[in-house]
């Protein structure tokens, strides 16, 4: 499984990029927004990690350009603000599948970013639907 996150804060992308990887997630970590940007267009992803809020650049604008190039990656919004916590964001993202504080314990992040981040092969084998 591959995820990005794009979390302007080093300190606390680098722990959830921890908490990920063992898990056995392979991780890009962003600082921007243009970085994350970047990544969609030369790596695919299953999950993405996206800050509502980055220093530099437009999350708005990552999970769009997600939703065109990785139609089939999801989006987990975080957030330490207000804005769109009466769930909007699910209206303004159609890939968005998750939205959290940036103070949801990593583990808990971990969890859900694991979750979202299989596969659809992942999530029917898991179901019992895959086909031989």
């Amino acid at each position: 499984m591959r995820a990005l996150i794009a979390q302007s804060n080093k300190n606390l992308g680098d722990l959830w990029k921890r908490y990920l990887e063992r898990l056995d997630v392979e991780v890009t970590l962003v600082r921007t927004g243009e970085r994350a940007l970047n990544a969609i267009q030369s790596t695919a992803f299953d999950v993405i990690v996206l800050d509502l809020v980055l220093q530099e650049g437009s999350a708005l604008a990552v999970a769009d350009l997600a939703q065109f190039r990785q139609p089939d990656a999801n989006v987990v919004f975080v957030t330490d603000t207000t804005f769109f916590s009466d769930g909007s964001i699910f209206h303004h993202s159609a890939n968005a599948r998750a939205f959290i504080k940036s103070a949801t314990p990593p583990k808990d992040l971990a969890a859900i970013v694991h979750h979202y981040g299989r596969t659809r092969h992942d999530r029917a084998a898991h179901h019992g639907l895959a086909q031989g």
